[in-house]
């Protein structure tokens, strides 16, 4: 009889612990959207303290010249106030979840990690700097801590993740993709590749007409402008690109640019090489800048984004998007792509150099010499980019960089069996130009 007893006393007892660990488990049901939504409204306060006080305070805006950055350095900023505000953003957002916020939340608030963090470096860096004459022919690494300034710019013009020893390796794959992809068109032409690289000067390559290169550029337009809409988003709603001969003699050095909705080429002393048509039009105008440009006018972008501007991002977009030339059907000859290989190759070269003259300390000779190595008989054009990167420190390493991340994270989608290219630009644009490292935590998350 007691051993009944105490059984059913026993049973009795588990009855009343499941009792329990039921009404605890529907408390928590009960009680999880409104811990989501208290993270949410927590992170909100946080969001308008970031907003508020950065625009508050005295943050210097990215400068392409490295002496115009360091000589906005002064004692009479408050260094200690922007430390204690960024360090005490980054307690703040360690007790969200980020899980728990929307898609411009999370956006937002890795975008205050991110920035925090690369903040903190800026004002360390600012905090030890020693006063010296500057001199934009001479390369950041001359100057006092010279190094560690060129680390911090890589990662505020290509992406915080990115290392200066890891970025010479990487341009040195780089230069074999691209000279590899130069010798399968070269054996696909039939010829030598003496006899390709003299029949590439051929007067039949190049444009002496300014009206038969604005024919070109229009024509090209026209189909890129079709076929892009199977391709991307949002392309009906992008304001028309117009074409123009450009007059600006300060933007000789480039075949042409991009401004105000204009697609600018040049042609001043030289014939206009007909090999840098499409891809420099997909690069400039569409799907290239003038289309991310304008996309960001169209989604939803928060306040915090505004802030800021990630050349990873925007450059390397237009450098990607020249990858898909047979997509677009800009790529009609094998020519055509060659093209884009002639300038990735300077592309490529490019990226062991800043790295080089800026992180390692090359001498101009050096550097020279490294070009004249990978490029053949363009010598005024290699003295004139190591000019630009010693000037302009990481801002060269952004197109590739950007433009491999791009590429990465296509192959991937293609993987899927519904992948679908305007699909997959979908969630790459979504949120604009973002930093590269969040673009692919993003990617991952969908």
């Amino acid at each position: 009889m007691e051993s009944k007893t105490l059984r059913v006393g026993g049973f009795a007892h588990q009855i009343f612990n499941m009792n329990i660990m039921k009404q605890g488990f529907l408390w928590i049901l009960f009680m999880l959207p409104t811990l989501t939504f208290s993270q949410k409204q927590d992170f909100g306060k946080i969001e308008k303290e970031f907003l508020n006080a950065f625009e508050a305070m005295d943050i210097p805006d990215l400068q392409i010249n490295y002496v115009n950055l360091l000589q906005d350095i002064s004692e009479g900023k408050d260094l200690t106030k922007q430390e204690v505000f960024f360090r005490g953003m980054l307690e703040k957002i360690k007790n969200i979840d980020s899980s728990k916020l929307t898609d411009h939340q999370w956006i937002n608030y890795e975008i205050i990690d991110y920035e925090s963090r690369l903040n903190l470096e800026r004002i360390h860096l600012e905090q030890n700097w020693k006063e010296v004459d500057l001199d934009d022919t001479k390369s950041i690494y001359t100057v006092p801590n010279g190094k560690n300034w060129y680390s911090y710019l890589l990662k505020r013009w290509v992406d915080a993740e990115v290392k200066p020893r890891e970025l010479f390796s990487f341009g040195l794959e780089e230069i074999a993709m691209v000279k590899s992809n130069m010798k399968r068109l070269q054996m696909a032409s039939g010829l030598s590749e003496g006899k390709f690289q003299e029949y590439l000067g051929n007067k039949a390559f190049y444009f002496e007409n300014p009206e038969d290169i604005q024919k070109a550029f229009e024509k090209i337009k026209e189909e890129v402008g079709i076929r892009s809409k199977n391709l991307f988003p949002y392309v009906s709603e992008i304001p028309e690109v117009d074409i123009a001969r450009s007059s600006n003699q300060d933007m000789a050095q480039v075949p042409a640019y991009y401004s105000n909705n204009t697609f600018f080429y040049n042609v001043f002393d030289k014939p206009f090489n007909k090999r840098q048509l499409g891809w420099f039009y997909a690069h400039e105008a569409i799907p290239g800048h003038h289309y991310q440009s304008n996309v960001n006018n169209i989604i939803e972008r928060t306040q915090i984004q505004g802030l800021f501007w990630y050349p990873g991002y925007a450059e390397g977009w237009g450098a990607y998007v020249e990858y898909l030339g047979n997509e677009l059907g800009i790529f009609k000859t094998i020519y055509d792509e060659y093209g884009k290989w002639e300038w990735d190759l300077i592309r490529s070269v490019r990226v062991c150099l800043d790295v080089a003259l800026n992180y390692y300390g090359w001498s101009d000779d050096k550097a020279l010499a490294f070009w004249k190595e990978h490029i053949k008989d363009q010598d005024d054009i290699g003295v004139r980019e190591i000019n630009r990167m010693k000037r302009w420190p990481a801002q060269v390493i952004t197109y590739k960089y950007g433009a491999k991340v791009f590429l990465g994270l296509l192959e991937d989608a293609k993987s899927n069996t519904d992948f679908d290219f305007k699909t997959f630009h979908q969630k790459v644009l979504e949120h604009g130009d973002i930093p590269i490292s969040i673009v692919k935590k993003m990617m991952k998350k969908k």
